[in-house]
C-alpha cells in the first residue's frame, strides 16, 4: 500500500488557521441585533477574548458593552484588561458602575485594578463600595508588594472544626454563593485558628454519622502572610495543591494563594531576575514610558561605567607591556570574551540551584569545586585550542620565529586557562555571597559578572605577559 505523505501544518500555518475571536467580538457590538441576542452571543466567549477585543473597539462601542453585559460578567472581563488600559476603561463608565464591578472582583484582583487608577478616583470608589468589599480590599492592600499576602485571595470556604458533617455541606451551600474556589474547604476553630483541610470529594462521600474531624488533614501546607514571596514562592511550588491558606502571626486563616495566584506571582519572579540577568533595576514592558526605562537601565549602567574605567585604569598599567610587544594587544578581546562568558554560565547555573533549594555548607562548596573544575577544564583544551592555532597564525601570517609564536600563545593559552578558572569561581562566590547577606543572587547580574571578569582577565592576560614573555624570556 502506498504511504501517503501528509505534511503537519507550520506554526505560521495554525496561527493563521486560528479564529480571530477579537475581531468576532468586535462585530457582534457593532451589529443591529438586540442587546440580549449580543449578550447570548457574547456568552460564548471566554473573559480574555473579550477583554482583548475592548482594544479594537471605539469608545462608544465599549460603553455599549458595558451598559449590555451585567456587572458579574464585566467583572470578570476586567480581571483580564492589561494594566495600560484599565484606567482609561474605567473612565468611560459612570461612577456607580466601576464601584459596582471592583466591588464584585476577588479582594486581590480589585486592589490590582485601584492601584492603576489615579488617586481622586481610586478614593471615590473605596468610599462608595461595601463594607465587606471594602474590609477585603484593605486587608490586602495593608500587605507590601513583596509580601505573600498581597498576592492572596479572600474568596475561598471556612468552616467551624466543631460542625457535623451534614453541618459542613449546609455551610458549603451557603458560601458557595458568594465564593466559586470550594474545591478545597479550610477548616478553623471558634478564634479562626487554622486548623486544616478538608477536600471537597471527601466531604461529599462523607457519611452522614462521621465525626468532621476524620475528614481533616491537619497536615495541610501554608504560609504567612507577612512572609517574603521569594522566600516562600519555591516552598509552595513544591506542592500540588489548588490553593494554599495565608495565616496571621497568630495563625489565624486570613485568605488563600490560589493555584493561578502562584503562576503570577512565579512569572513576575522570573522576569524579575531575568530583568536583574540584563542589568535592570526591575522589568519593562512595550508600553512604558521612555524616562521609566531610563531610570530602570541607568543604576547599574553607572556602577558599570565606574568598574570600566577601573578596567582601563588596569590595562594603563602595563602601558610598558603594550609598548614592548604590540601583539598582545590583538588577543585581548579573546581574553575578556571568554572569561566573560564563563563567569555568566557559571551565574545561570548557580542562581538557578540557589532559587529551587536551600543549600548547606558542604553543598555549596560542592558547587564552588564543580563550577571551578569545569572552567579550569573547559579552559585547559581551549588554552591547547588556543596554543596551535594562534601559535601557527602568528608565524605564518605575521612571520614571526617559531620561538617567539610559541611564546605569545602559550601565554595566551595559559591566560585563558587561568582566567576561565578564577571566572568560573567568581560567577559561583559572588551570588553565593549575595544570598548569604539577603540579597537577591540575581543581583549579581550578568552585566556586572561580565564587567568584573574583564578585570580579573586584564590582571591575568597583562600579568602573565610581563612576567613570562618580557622579566623570564626577555622579548
Amino acid at each position: 500500500m502506498e504511504e501517503k505523505n501528509i505534511l503537519k501544518p507550520t506554526a505560521e500555518e495554525m496561527a493563521s488557521m486560528k479564529p480571530d475571536y477579537e475581531k468576532e467580538i468586535a462585530s457582534i457590538i457593532r451589529s443591529s441585533a438586540s442587546p440580549v441576542q449580543i449578550k447570548d452571543r457574547l456568552l460564548d466567549y471566554h473573559e480574555n477574548d473579550i477583554a482583548a477585543a475592548l482594544e479594537h473597539m471605539s469608545v462608544a462601542e465599549r460603553q455599549r458593552l458595558y451598559r449590555i453585559l451585567d456587572i458579574d460578567a464585566l467583572s470578570e472581563i476586567f480581571e483580564y484588561v492589561d494594566e495600560e488600559h484599565i484606567s482609561e476603561y474605567f473612565k468611560e463608565m459612570d461612577i456607580k458602575k466601576r464601584t459596582s464591578v471592583i466591588s464584585e472582583m476577588d479582594a486581590d484582583k480589585a486592589v490590582y485594578v485601584l492601584r492603576q487608577l489615579d488617586k481622586n478616583t481610586r478614593d471615590d470608589i473605596i468610599e462608595l463600595i461595601g463594607n465587606d468589599a471594602r474590609k477585603d480590599i484593605s486587608l490586602i492592600s495593608s500587605f507590601d508588594d513583596d509580601q505573600i499576602g498581597s498576592k492572596m485571595t479572600t474568596n475561598f470556604i471556612s468552616i467551624r472544626s466543631c460542625l457535623s458533617i451534614k453541618q459542613a455541606m449546609r455551610e458549603l451551600v451557603n458560601q458557595a454563593a458568594e465564593n466559586d474556589n470550594i474545591s478545597t474547604l479550610y477548616v478553623v476553630d471558634e478564634n479562626d485558628v487554622f486548623c486544616g483541610a478538608i477536600t471537597l470529594n471527601d466531604l461529599i462521600i462523607a457519611r452522614a454519622d462521621m465525626p468532621l474531624s476524620e475528614l481533616i488533614v491537619t497536615s495541610y501546607p501554608f504560609v504567612y502572610a507577612k512572609e517574603n514571596i521569594d522566600e516562600c514562592i519555591e516552598w509552595i511550588k513544591d506542592y500540588s495543591e489548588d490553593s494554599i491558606p495565608a495565616l496571621d502571626e497568630n495563625n489565624r486563616l486570613l485568605g488563600v494563594i490560589t493555584a493561578q495566584d502562584i503562576i503570577k506571582v512565579v512569572d513576575d519572579e522570573m522576569g524579575e531576575d531575568y530583568a536583574m540577568l540584563a542589568g535592570l533595576t526591575s522589568e519593562e514592558d512595550l508600553h512604558e514610558p521612555l524616562k521609566d526605562s531610563i531610570k530602570k537601565r541607568l543604576p547599574w549602567l553607572v556602577i558599570l561605567l565606574g568598574l570600566g574605567l577601573l578596567v582601563s585604569s588596569v590595562v594603563g598599567m602595563f602601558e610598558t607591556v603594550v609598548a614592548q610587544l604590540t601583539i598582545v594587544m590583538c588577543f585581548q578581546s579573546l581574553i575578556l570574551d571568554m572569561a566573560g562568558n564563563v563567569g555568566t554560565q557559571s551565574l545561570a547555573v548557580t542562581i538557578r540551584v540557589l532559587m529551587d533549594e536551600e543549600l548547606s555548607a558542604k553543598q555549596k562548596f560542592g558547587l564552588v569545586f564543580k563550577e571551578g573544575k569545569v572552567g579550569l577544564v573547559n579552559g585547559f583544551i581551549l588554552g591547547l585550542l588556543s596554543l596551535v592555532c594562534i601559535g601557527g597564525y602568528i608565524f605564518l601570517f605575521k612571520g614571526e620565529s617559531l620561538t617567539f609564536s610559541l611564546c605569545i600563545s602559550l601565554c595566551i593559552g595559559a591566560a585563558l586557562m587561568l582566567a576561565m578558572f578564577i571566572s568560573s569561581l567568581v560567577g559561583t562566590l559572588i551570588p553565593i555571597f549575595f544570598k548569604k547577606i539577603n540579597i537577591d543572587p540575581a543581583v549579581a547580574s550578568g552585566p556586572l559578572i561580565t564587567t568584573v571578569n574583564d578585570l580579573v582577565a586584564v590582571i591575568t592576560y597583562y600579568g602573565l605577559a610581563w612576567l613570562f614573555l618580557i622579566e623570564i624570556m626577555k622579548f
